[in-house]
């Protein structure tokens, strides 16, 4: 079996390696980020929860388009991805 495609995805400006197969949730958690967004009225951290795109915890905008679940998101080279910080930012 070969090894997954190893690439570049851009996170609130720093470049994050990435492969093939990831999604956008997996490459921050390897990353070490849990929290990359707070709610908006008590600031409270939020990441990926619930894993299937139900909770909408995860959301990052990709190349300009917010509201993205970052949990089924996959992965693209060179993607620009923002978050709105979080604990872990």
């Amino acid at each position: 079996m070969s090894e997954p495609r190893r690439f570049v995805v851009v996170v609130d400006g720093r470049e994050v390696p990435a492969y093939d197969g990831d999604t956008l949730a997996a490459v921050l958690w390897r990353e070490g980020r849990r929290a990359w967004r707070t709610t908006r009225g008590e600031g409270r951290p939020r990441g990926m929860f619930c894993g299937i795109g139900a909770c909408q915890d995860c959301l990052v905008s990709v190349d300009g388009v917010a509201g993205v679940r970052a949990c089924l998101a996959p992965a693209r080279p060179e993607a620009y991805v923002v978050t709105d910080g979080g604990a872990d930012a």
